[in-house]
């Protein structure tokens, strides 16, 4: 009777530290993920900080191509109202998108493109882009290793009790891979 009951208590210890354990090792991993989406908001906010400037020192010399700029308008506003990882990222490839046309339009424009405003503001921009990428990828690296940790054991029979759930990725939609038509943008 003795033996069973040690061998019970055994049991339990080591269900107890295979939880404890599987619990720390899981939500340090949640934490990574959630400090990377951190980074990635902060290097999309600081991209939207941009926009007005932008936009309004291509107002000045582009007085005919309100269509583009009321589309990186509207797409920064969307980048500023999205919630959740997945608008995140269509939000991000909308931008994106905006600030093509708007480099298209802006080759119309010789002295636009001399102006050291528009310069520093471009050179801002291109900046930003690289570190939205760079935090995309270390996002989407701290999502992969917590989600490989929730279909790991004994991730997978503690997670699902503990309440974890699996992180989205930062991933372009199916029409980023599409190239915008600029002459449907210029026509607007």
């Amino acid at each position: 009777m003795k033996k069973v009951f040690l061998a019970v208590i055994a049991v339990i210890v080591v269900l107890a530290g295979g939880l404890m354990l599987s619990y720390n090792g899981l939500a340090g991993s949640k934490e990574a993920v959630e400090t990377a989406e951190a980074d990635v908001d902060t290097m999309l906010q600081r991209r939207a900080d941009l926009i007005p400037n932008l936009v309004s020192t291509v107002k000045s010399y582009t007085k005919h191509e309100t269509g583009v700029v009321d589309r990186v308008l509207e797409a920064r506003d969307q980048l500023m109202n999205a919630d959740t990882v997945e608008e995140k990222s269509e939000a991000d490839q909308q931008m994106d998108s905006a600030l093509s046309g708007l480099k298209v339009v802006v080759e119309n424009y010789p002295e636009l493109k001399s102006d050291t405003t528009y310069v520093g503001l471009m050179d801002e921009l291109s900046g930003s882009e690289n570190r939205i990428s760079v935090a995309r990828k270390d996002y989407n690296e701290a999502v992969k290793a917590y989600n490989t940790r929730l279909v790991k054991f004994p991730g997978n029979v503690f997670g699902s009790i503990l309440g974890f759930e699996k992180a989205s990725y930062f991933e372009a939609d199916a029409s980023a891979a599409d190239t915008p038509d600029v002459g449907d943008m210029l026509a607007e």
